[in-house]
């Protein structure tokens, strides 16, 4: 049995470690709602945009942009990543990463290169340890606000790899927030706009007003719309906030799932703290007597020997 002295410094080691746990389960708790708050209020922008691509692609326009357009032969895809920059919230990165390895490397068994575009430190350092995978363009420490203008240069990168053909598929992988207890790690194709359509039908994420669940492209009149100053402009535009606007959705989804995880995480590693404590204390109680009870057997052997 371990002395005393060993079984206290213990003790105190473990109460440190839970005052620690418990400062940052009481830090996310204070921010995971504004986190929901602002991942409710971007939702309906996001629903909104959805529903203009979808009519839009619906027309029968003689322009065909290239994020309408899907491609026969596939040789490079690639994937926009979005994770936390700090750790402590569980298993949120780890399932998200455990979601998408086996589709990466059924990419790669194909022959099909594969490019990251990284948000967030953890991703970041996860990929960069990856063989077989370029990470092409990386962004981290976005804040509990996370700005747009932070993400346009990554997602730009992505997009003009697209456009320039270098890419012929892009998916978006992400925390998606359902509740506080519950966070679902998702993977859902973003270019072309018909295989997000494909992928994407109702039922397929946990949140039934996610912003992407339920697109519908299918070709349903004859007629176009009238485009001012031209169609090409006119769908460079839109598609351009449509892709902005999912990407952004995606950030603040993973930015609630991240302290909803991480208050979860750190309300049991108190619990665990404090049991372990209880344990340690009563080894403590019980050495502390065995040590008591044997220096009185000594003292009195001691004076029966006189």
């Amino acid at each position: 049995m371990a002395s005393g002295r060993e079984i206290k410094t213990k003790i105190k080691s473990t109460q440190n470690m839970r005052k620690v746990t418990r400062a940052l389960e009481m830090v996310s708790a204070s921010k995971i709602r504004k986190a929901q708050d602002l991942m409710k209020a971007s939702r309906p922008y996001a629903r909104s945009m959805r529903k203009v691509i979808s009519h839009i692609a619906q027309a029968s326009t003689e322009f065909n942009h290239p994020f309408l357009v899907e491609r026969e032969t596939v040789a490079r895809v690639g994937y926009i990543v979005i994770t936390t920059d700090r750790g402590l919230c569980g298993g949120l990165n780890a399932n998200l990463f455990r979601r998408m390895l086996p589709a990466i490397r059924e990419w790669q068994d194909k022959g099909v290169q594969v490019d990251v575009v990284a948000v967030g430190q953890k991703a970041i350092q996860f990929f960069r340890r990856i063989k077989g995978v370029n990470l092409i363009a990386t962004a981290s420490h976005l804040g509990e606000r996370p700005k747009l203008e932070a993400l346009i240069g990554v997602m730009k990168v992505a997009l003009d790899a697209y456009m320039g053909g270098k890419l012929d598929r892009v998916f978006l992988a992400h925390n998606e927030f359902v509740n506080t207890m519950t966070q679902k790690p998702a993977v859902h194709a973003l270019l072309p706009l018909p295989v997000a359509a494909e992928e994407m039908g109702e039922g397929q994420t946990g949140s039934p007003d996610y912003p992407v669940s339920g697109l519908k492209l299918e070709q349903k009149h004859d007629w176009d719309y009238i485009y001012e100053p031209d169609a090409a402009t006119v769908l460079e535009h839109v598609l351009g906030r449509y892709i902005e606007s999912v990407v952004y959705q995606g950030v603040l989804e993973n930015l609630a799932s991240e302290h909803a995880a991480r208050m979860v995480a750190m309300k049991s590693a108190s619990d665990n703290a404090s049991k372990v404590i209880g344990e340690l204390t009563l080894i403590y109680n019980k050495a502390r007597q065995a040590a008591i009870t044997q220096e009185i057997s000594e003292i009195v052997g001691g004076a029966a020997a006189v």
